[in-house]
């Protein structure tokens, strides 16, 4: 009825029932079973009082019943109170029989007999009971059923509500993306239709638990005065659970939808996307075909400018695919902009259009110069043609009779001299600075043309030449008549074309044609210098005839690489302790030397008095010793991982203070060009050089003495390169809470899709599958693998910065490795503790999986040999 004890135990009570005996066993069972699973744990767990009422039965009927609830009864009890009956016979026999038969009923509780509800009310207050037993406890027993019915069938409503966004969520995540428009669209109509109908289950749910939670606080409602019993507060609480359950389940699948929402619009984006760049691609492909085909560059201005116009037209007509493709590109970037899950897909489709709208619009600029470099040869000749023409008219229309004279044939020179001049108009006078100009345009066809243009020009002026020398002895006092002879140049003497003057070693007007792709795979064949001279010829693998030449380089950049350290040392580090230059330290830099300098001095140490050119200088007659020299010094080189790994913070410290007074006048006194974070950048560009000095020894040792030593040498330079350049990385590591110096040698890092399978784990909808990989950084160690996540953040401006967020790790002891996964051979699977934990690992390259495969293995190989 919902009453409770003075501690809160709850009361079951068994009123008097003629036919107690006749239930059957599973039937009393089952009721009682649910009796004591209705109060909360905490009740429960003070233990059930049980009022047995017997006053108008017998003692049979007693013992009945407490050998039925000793035998059967599932919870805790704490009191069992017997209202014996009333008549005085059973009443005796009641005394007697619980006498002998108390140790029968096997309760380890007192079972406490009562003569009337009087003496009850003594143990149980009277607000806790229900009138039959004399209290003033209200129960009605049909609303009771009603309620309990009510909340049973909305629990089972929240369990069949949660099994539902499950199941559907479930599917949703099993669900394979189409890879059209038209699916897509349909998928998302399909799964947005599905979701509202679940949403629509949801109101029902939480409409059916509010009206519950209405109509059991009902009394309380209409009745300021009423209480609501312990067991109706309790139904309250369930209610209020349920519903607070159903809000969670609820918000789980509202965050799912909105992410699966999402993918599902930008996966209809993408479809969109694609679609849209197969018609441009088709359009600026056809566009480039056309153009590609267009190759004629004329014979004549009238042919050339015809083809201008037919440039002119392609070009207008491709605006259209063109300003497609541009806006297409901007649309792909603005996707890509808002966290498209496709970048990698998207991205490069944007840098193709872009790339094909730039080939186009170069290779019409190219098209409309060449045709202009065509439309100018063109006039030049046909100018050239015309003047030939009409220099030969001038020459015939000259009078014979009229030069006879003195005066006569100084006019004729007048005229041919004004006639020469124009000549310079035409250009064509210097046959080379012609093919020259128009070298990348000369066909054959253009060519002949021209060399016949050329031709007339020079036979033209020779005829000048001719006269002139004619007109000049008639213009000279005449000694003895002279019989004159009329010119006809179109009827002169056949004779052979002269040869057009030409440079030494040249071969023709040919050659021009071809000087700028010739010049262009000349250029990209000669070889690259470092500053030292290349070797050629049989002498190239001889050690001890070439080395000097790179040893006497290594010797003069360390004396001016150790100079520059000094001064840095001298003009900035040490003058940042002179009293008389306090004043100019910005405060920001007070007491942060170390940080700016990082180990400088100790590098300029090292160099001073190990591996200065006094050492170096030993090399030059025995170069083999020169690989030694580094090899001696392996372990001092590593002073450079710690200026590195200082680098970001000095970097930071002098984008703070760089531009102080302070430093501008150190820089004043040392007469440097380049300012401080200059010669900062020093030690990490030196260690780098050394790695390329001793390269070009290898290419002077091949087959010769020394040759491993140098090897040896260069790897163990491009160990430390290494290093370095993983130390930045593992400096900028986050959120990992243990040291992870102790996490043994830092063997590989690097970037790769991540996908994770977790065999253990709940199973809420907001932890349904993934759609896209995890961008991981992983670090391996050789006692750890490091999973974290890679951040680049804008520091003041400059340039982005890495960092990496701590995710997850891996012990390698307990890892296993497999190579292929699913026929990708870019992908490897690691599985942790037996396959609980599965990390599915793709690399950007075969050779970069092998490479980590192998690492992993060298590893795994070395744990179980050091067990064994």
């Amino acid at each position: 009825a919902g009453g409770r004890g003075k501690d809160g135990a709850p009361i079951i009570t068994f009123p008097e029932f003629a036919g107690f005996s006749d239930i059957p066993d599973a039937d009393f069972l089952n009721v009682v079973t649910y009796l004591t699973s209705i109060p909360s744990l905490e009740a429960a767990s003070v233990g059930f009082i049980i009022i047995i009422d017997r006053r108008r039965d017998k003692w049979s009927a007693v013992k009945a019943s407490l050998t039925r609830i000793a035998g059967a009864f599932p919870g805790n009890l704490q009191l069992v109170f017997v209202l014996r009956p009333s008549r005085f016979i059973q009443r005796t026999i009641a005394d007697i029989g619980i006498k002998l038969y108390r140790d029968d009923f096997k309760m380890k509780v007192p079972i406490i007999m009562l003569n009337s509800v009087s003496d009850l009310h003594g143990y149980i207050d009277k607000s806790q009971l229900t009138r039959e037993l004399g209290g003033t406890l209200e129960y009605g027993h049909s609303q009771w059923i009603h309620h309990r019915t009510a909340i049973e069938n909305f629990a089972m409503t929240v369990k069949t509500t949660a099994q539902m966004l499950q199941t559907f969520g479930t599917d949703l995540a099993e669900t394979e993306l189409p890879n059209d428009v038209q699916c897509t669209e349909e998928l998302l109509s399909a799964h947005t239709d599905d979701h509202s109908k679940l949403k629509d289950e949801l109101k029902l749910a939480v409409k059916q638990g509010a009206t519950l939670l209405t109509c059991i606080r009902e009394p309380v409602t209409r009745s300021a005065n009423s209480k609501l019993s312990p067991d109706e507060l309790e139904n309250v609480a369930t209610v209020e659970r349920l519903l607070a359950q159903l809000d969670e389940t609820e918000k789980a699948f509202d965050q799912f939808w909105t992410k699966h929402h999402l993918k599902l619009e930008q996966c209809l984006q993408l479809r969109h996307f694609e679609h849209d760049f197969r018609e441009v691609k088709l359009a600026l492909d056809n566009l480039m075909e056309g153009q590609a085909g267009f190759a004629d560059i004329g014979d004549s201005v009238t042919r050339v400018e015809h083809l201008l116009r037919e440039q002119k037209q392609l070009e207008e007509k491709g605006q259209e695919p063109l300003e497609k493709a541009q806006s297409l590109a901007l649309h792909g970037e603005q996707l890509i902009q808002n966290n498209h899950y496709a970048v990698d897909s998207i991205r490069p489709k944007c840098v193709e259009l872009r790339r094909i709208c730039d080939d186009f619009t170069n290779e019409t600029k190219k098209k409309y110069d060449i045709l202009g470099k065509s439309l100018e040869l063109h006039k030049q000749l046909d100018k050239a043609s015309q003047w030939c023409e009409a220099g030969i008219y001038l020459l015939a229309s000259q009078a014979v009779d009229k030069c006879q004279s003195q005066e006569g044939a100084e006019t004729a020179l007048v005229e041919i001299e004004k006639f020469l001049v124009t000549a310079k108009e035409h250009q064509l006078s210097n046959p080379k600075e012609f093919y020259n100009q128009f070298d990348m345009i000369l066909t054959p066809e253009i060519k002949a043309n021209a060399q016949r243009i050329l031709q007339k020009l020079e036979d033209v002026q020779e005829m000048f030449d001719k006269r002139q020398v004619s007109l000049k002895k008639l213009a000279a006092k005449q000694t003895r008549p002279v019989q004159p002879v009329a010119p006809h140049p179109e009827s002169s003497p056949k004779r052979a074309s002269p040869k057009i003057t030409r440079p030494a070693g040249t071969a023709g007007p040919v050659c021009f044609r071809h000087t700028r792709r010739l010049g262009s795979a000349v250029s990209s064949a000669l070889p690259r210098l470092t500053g030292m001279r290349v070797l050629h010829g049989k002498g190239a693998g001889n050690l001890s005839k070439h080395s000097p030449h790179i040893i006497n380089e290594l010797i003069e950049t360390e004396r001016v690489y150790v100079e520059e350290l000094q001064s840095i040392i001298e003009g900035y580090a040490s003058e940042m302790d002179n009293p008389n230059l306090v004043h100019l330290i910005p405060s920001s830099l007070q007491n942060k030397k170390e940080i700016l300098f990082g180990n400088l001095p100790e590098i300029y140490e090292f160099h001073n008095r190990h591996v200065g050119a006094a050492e170096i200088e030993n090399c030059i007659e025995n170069p083999e010793l020169l690989a030694r020299c580094f090899l001696k010094r392996k372990e001092d080189l590593q002073i450079y991982e710690k200026y590195c790994q200082n680098k970001p913070r000095s970097e930071a410290l002098w984008r703070q203070c760089g531009d102080s007074i302070f430093f501008q006048e150190c820089q004043r006194k040392l007469d440097h060009k380049l300012s401080l974070d200059a010669y900062l950048l020093k030690p990490v560009q030196r260690i780098t050089k050394y790695q390329l000095l001793l390269k070009e020894m290898l290419k002077c040792s091949k087959n010769s003495e020394g040759t491993a030593e140098l090897e040896e040498a260069l790897a163990t330079v491009l160990d430390i390169i290494k290093s370095v350049n993983d130390s930045m990385h593992q400096i900028a590591i986050t959120g990992y809470e243990g040291d992870v110096s102790e996490l043994g040698k830092l063997l590989m890092q690097g970037s790769f899709n991540v996908w994770t399978d977790h065999k253990k784990g709940h199973n809420k909808v907001k932890d349904l599958a993934r759609f896209k990989p995890m961008q991981r950084h992983l670090f391996l160690y050789t006692k750890m693998l490091l999973f974290c996540k890679k951040r680049e953040e804008n520091t003041d401006g400059h340039e982005k910065t890495a960092s990496y967020s701590f995710k997850n790790s891996l012990k390698m002891s307990t890892v296993g490795i497999t190579e292929n996964v699913k026929g990708d051979n870019k992908k490897f699977e690691i599985w942790y503790n037996g396959r609980e934990e599965v990390y599915i690992i793709q690399a950007s390259s075969v050779e970069l999986k092998n490479t980590w495969i192998s690492e992993i293995r060298k590893v795994l190989t070395g744990q179980l040999e050091a067990c064994r």
